[in-house]
C-alpha cells in the first residue's frame, strides 16, 4: 500500500494484551501534525508488526510499552527486521521505560525513547532529523 507522496509512513504498535493506549495516541496525533502518515495497531506479536511494516512500506516503527518486556520485544523486533533484510529501518520506543535499560535499548538500535514526563516533540524531531522516506 503506497502513502502520499512526500509524506513519512509512521507504524504505531503496541505489542501482546498492554491496554495503556493514551500515549501512543498522543505521539500517532503528533506525528500527524507534523505531516507524517501514521499506521496505528494495537495488541500484535512482533512477528506481526514486522509483517505489517512489510506490507505498509513504512520509514520507521514506533513500538509502545506499558507493561515490560520491551527489552525482549526490541531484539526481537531488530532480529526480525534484519531477516527479512529491513535491518536499517529506524524505530522509536515509547512507555513506562526504565532509565537503566536505555544503554541496552541504544545498542540494540533504538533512535528514540519516550516516557512519561518526556516531551513527545522530541521524538517527533528525532524521526524528523533522523529518517528518509525509502520510496
Amino acid at each position: 500500500m503506497m502513502g502520499s507522496a512526500g509524506k513519512l509512513r509512521v507504524l504505531l504498535a503496541k505489542s501482546g494484551l498492554d491496554y495503556h493506549d493514551r500515549g501512543v495516541r498522543y505521539i500517532a496525533r503528533k506525528f500527524r501534525d507534523a505531516g507524517m502518515e501514521v499506521i496505528y495497531y494495537q495488541y500484535l506479536v512482533i512477528p506481526e508488526i514486522v509483517k505489517i511494516a512489510i506490507e505498509e512500506d513504512v520509514d520507521v516503527i514506533g513500538l509502545s510499552s506499558s507493561v515490560g518486556g520491551y527489552v525482549e520485544n526490541i531484539e526481537e523486533l531488530r532480529g526480525l527486521l534484519e531477516q527479512n533484510d529491513m535491518g536499517d529501518l529506524p524505530f522509536v520506543l515509547g512507555g513506562v521505560i526504565a532509565k537503566k535499560d536505555f544503554p541496552v535499548l541504544r545498542e540494540a538500535g533504538v533512535g528514540a525513547i519516550c516516557g512519561p514526563g518526556d516531551s513527545a516533540d522530541e521524538a517527533v524531531d528525532w524521526v524528523k532529523n533522523n529518517v528518509v522516506i525509502s520510496r
